[in-house]
């Protein structure tokens, strides 16, 4: 074989490598595009302007635990408990209000105190997961996979097997932050749209988020480069336990209870969410733009599923599943 043939050869393979790179990084993008002609072509309502804002508002609750979720899986780390930390967050929200109402408060205070409280219980919840980790030296799998057990059963214990349901007065007034809208767009959107937004920024432009991707690609050589791993995971978990407190703090005016089943499977979507969208699942790499992309793709998959009845919508999570599965076996022949 000739010198020629084989830097011919080697330009080839080369060019194809980089014709991959690309389509992997806009193949979430591509899919989503895909989905949403298939979607039209199936049920005519789906290209809708209020079908995509009901999509989006449906999206926010995942999405923004997802944009957490993302920074924990490109430091190398799993949360398990998302789903059912929100449920004892909404739960104890509930319960707070629900005890506030009685001393004479005003309704828009008490939203307030109990917006301020679901953040904060995310955040020592987040900080309990990273000490855990971190100090305990336990794999953040055992974590949480233990905490999804004690704050599900906690929620059960406080609601007596039952729901805890929100005073009506202040349901009313707390309805707005779920069914108000801001230049026709629902304020859920919005908030995802800045959690979204500054998350990116995070990630990609401080050196906090060099630090996250480093200790993902490999804790030793970070640690040898002076960063301090352990404090970077930890607040790595606080922070996608704030983002599990703002995304309940949207949703309990949705239904104004909690009930055991509350956030059922939302780790299961959060994590295909940021999967879908291209964070390596072994970690050191990703991106929140990804991750919006792949929450949005997942509830396009549910909506055309509702509108068309394919198959039935109890299979949603099966679905979801198989997606997951896919793209971990898409990342590994990569």
């Amino acid at each position: 074989m000739t010198a020629a043939s084989v830097s011919s050869k080697s330009g080839r393979t080369a060019a194809s490598l980089r014709l991959w790179g690309r389509l992997h990084a806009h193949g979430p993008v591509l899919g989503l595009v895909l989905l949403c002609v298939a979607g039209t072509l199936l049920n005519p309502e789906f290209a809708t302007l209020d079908n995509a804002l009901n999509v989006l508002t449906r999206t926010a609750f995942i999405g923004i635990i997802a944009v957490g979720m993302c920074f924990v899986i490109v430091s190398g780390g799993i949360d398990l408990s998302v789903g059912s930390m929100a449920a004892l967050i909404a739960g104890c929200v509930i319960m707070l209000m629900n005890m506030l109402a009685p001393r004479g408060w005003p309704p828009v205070a008490i939203v307030v105190a109990g917006m301020a409280f679901a953040v904060l219980l995310g955040a020592v919840f987040g900080l309990a997961h990273g000490l855990l980790i971190t100090r305990g030296r336990i794999e953040p799998f055992i974590v949480t996979l233990g905490t999804l057990g004690i704050y599900r059963a906690g929620l059960t214990y406080f609601a007596d097997g039952g729901a805890l349901t929100l005073d009506n007065a202040l349901a009313d007034a707390y309805g707005p932050v779920y069914y108000a809208s801001l230049l026709g767009v629902p304020v859920p959107v919005w908030v995802f749209a800045l959690v979204a937004g500054a998350g990116g920024l995070i990630l990609n432009r401080t050196a906090y988020g060099r630090y996250v991707q480093a200790i993902g690609s490999s804790e030793q050589v970070a640690r040898y480069a002076a960063v301090n791993v352990d404090r970077v995971k930890v607040l790595t978990y606080a922070l996608l336990g704030v983002c599990v407190g703002m995304a309940t703090l949207l949703y309990v005016p949705r239904l104004g209870s909690a009930s055991p089943t509350t956030g059922l499977l939302w780790e299961l979507e959060a994590i295909a969410a940021v999967i879908v969208g291209g964070t390596a699942l072994r970690g050191g790499a990703g991106s929140i733009a990804g991750t919006v992309v792949g929450a949005v793709l997942l509830s396009v998959i549910s909506n055309i599923l509702n509108l068309t009845n394919i198959i039935s919508v109890y299979l949603n999570a099966a679905v979801q599943g198989f997606v997951i599965i896919a793209v971990a076996f898409t990342q590994r022949r990569r």
